[in-house]
């Protein structure tokens, strides 16, 4: 992406007067927000940190752990992998660890009830089971 990045200006600077080439101002913008993209990469990957997952405690919902859980109001079950906030997707029933049902999670035993503060009130879940499968 950046050698294109840099082709696009060169292409836009041959173009004549810069002060009035939207080409170049729009290719110069591109390459900021792909800069931008670049170092925010970067500074995850310099963050990131390798888990044996075969070493983490199961007695305790933790990132990476598959938590399964009732809701005491209705009954409901499901069943949620907590993960890093940047891996959270609902569809595919990961949550974040620094959601609100997650947060709430964290820590918790098998057993125990979650109160869980959200905007429409206060929900109450029970951990059925915990396993990094």
């Amino acid at each position: 992406m950046r050698p294109k990045a840099s082709q696009d200006i060169a292409e836009a600077r041959d173009k004549g007067d810069l002060s009035e080439n939207a080409e170049y101002d729009a290719a110069k913008e591109a390459q900021g927000l792909l800069e931008m993209r670049i170092a925010k990469l970067e500074e995850v990957y310099s963050n990131a940190r390798l888990i044996d997952e075969s070493q983490l405690d199961v007695s305790k919902a933790l990132v990476l752990s598959n938590v399964k859980i009732k809701n005491q109001s209705n009954g409901m079950e499901m069943k949620y992998t907590l993960v890093a906030e940047s891996e959270a997707d609902l569809k595919t029933g990961k949550i974040s660890v620094t959601s609100p049902i997650g947060k709430g999670l964290l820590g918790k035993s098998v057993g125990e009830v979650a109160e869980i503060t959200v905007p429409n009130g206060v929900l109450k879940f029970e951990i059925l089971e915990i396993s990094r499968d």
